[in-house]
């Protein structure tokens, strides 16, 4: 069964490489930002229906959800396993000197979003020709989410009741520190929270010749800046990496008079999810702690962004053992904790699931180019890699669901 899967799928990327290759250039010289992928998911329904599928577009106009197979001959009509891809852009230049530069300003795929709606497409297509001989022993939910990067395109998935008895998540997201036909793996958090704070300073203003008589509202402001980083490794276990990394400080405009208000903005992230949320009543009192003792008002506005992604030990291991078998056990890696965050973490919060990471790098030197970069680019092999990755995880998540091998793998883990 593993060699004629390996052997599928190779005549599947025989047969349709060099089209998923051009799918994916159209997708990266057409980028559309969260919210406005209207061209990009017409792009993926119209392959779909050719497929003789029957996508739903999501409420909102952007985003589609399909499934694939019926689970004919499974338990209870076999289980729901789900397989989701992003489709938006980053709202930034492309500086590439390549034929499928963007051509759409202030809009880019530099962060992959592209390769993982075409590996999703042609996982699509290799399971629905599986699905049409009888092959496919469940259904398999293709989630195309927009709005990743807003983010909020995943809560809009889940509104729209699109993970209803999903039993098991995967997704895959481009990784350029690795190389192509690696896949990178981790059990845990592998992505952070990331939320947004601002705090507004405010006090009687004055003359910087006479500080005490009013309040030094930027000497304050200053000391929020510089004392809450380090009071946080204080006040919390290290190992959570809470992090809060100021990106905007403002105060005052000229030189020789205390301003009436100041502002510091920055971002939070964390790994642990107790942690996080724990943060936002840590940091209001710390921040109300420092401004008391230089008689300024603080005002603290802190922003929920998404949860740290936390792997669930199963699927990990479902999906390691589906890349052993189509990549061979060469190809897996172990994923670093990362602090950027990812909207695939609230699927995570109410389904079982895994994100790994794609390599996209071309060995040697040179083929290195970072995620949110507008020279990013990737080894477009790294298209086939995917779909062999996703369309095995699904089948073996799929396998794993019915009751004698959901017994069977729980022992592994358990040992």
């Amino acid at each position: 069964m593993e060699l004629d899967l390996r052997e599928e799928l190779a005549g599947f990327m025989a047969a349709r490489e060099a089209e998923l290759i051009a799918f994916r250039r159209d997708l990266h010289a057409h980028p559309e930002t969260g919210y406005r992928e209207y061209r990009t998911t017409s792009q993926v329904l119209q392959r779909l229906v050719a497929a003789g599928l029957r996508p739903m577009t999501l409420p909102k106009g952007t985003g589609l959800v399909v499934d694939v197979g019926d689970g004919a001959g499974a338990p209870a009509g076999g289980p729901v396993v789900a397989l989701r891809a992003d489709l938006d852009a980053l709202p930034m230049s492309d500086e590439k000197n390549v034929p499928y530069r963007s051509t759409v300003p202030n809009a880019c795929h530099a962060c992959g979003h592209d390769v993982h709606t075409t590996v999703l497409l042609g996982t699509g297509l290799f399971l629905a020709g599986l699905a049409a001989a009888g092959g496919l022993p469940g259904r398999v939910r293709l989630i195309f989410q927009p709005a990743e990067e807003v983010p909020g395109g995943a809560l809009d998935v889940m509104a729209a009741g699109s993970i209803a008895a999903v039993e098991r998540i995967f997704a895959l997201h481009c990784d350029p520190s690795l190389d192509v036909g690696k896949v990178g793996t981790r059990t845990g958090p592998i992505t952070g929270a990331c939320d947004k704070i601002r705090v507004r300073v405010s006090g009687l203003g004055g003359h910087t010749a006479r500080p005490h008589l009013t309040a030094d509202l930027v000497y304050a402001l200053g000391k929020i800046v510089t004392e809450l980083p380090a009071a946080l490794s204080r006040r919390v276990d290290p190992r959570s990496s809470l992090s809060l990394v100021w990106g905007e400080v403002s105060a005052g405009l000229a030189p020789n008079t205390i301003p009436e208000e100041g502002y510091a903005a920055g971002t939070v992230r964390c790994l642990d999810e107790q942690v996080w949320y724990q943060a936002p009543g840590l940091l209001e009192d710390l921040v109300g702690s420092v401004a008391s003792a230089y008689g300024v008002i603080a005002e603290v506005e802190y922003t929920r962004g998404v949860p740290p992604a936390v792997n669930e030990p199963v699927s990990t291991t479902i999906l390691e053992a589906a890349a052993a078998q189509v990549l061979g056990p060469e190809a897996l890696s172990t994923a670093p904790q990362s602090l950027g965050a990812e909207d695939f973490a609230w699927y995570l919060e109410s389904v079982p699931g895994t994100l790994a990471r794609l390599g996209t790098r071309t060995p040697g030197p040179g083929g290195q180019y970072d995620l949110h970069q507008a020279t990013f680019d990737v080894d477009e092999r790294a298209i086939g890699v995917g779909v062999r990755l996703m369309a095995a995880t699904a089948l073996a998540a799929l396998r794993a669901g019915q009751p004698a091998a959901s017994e069977r793998l729980a022992d592994v883990v358990g040992a």
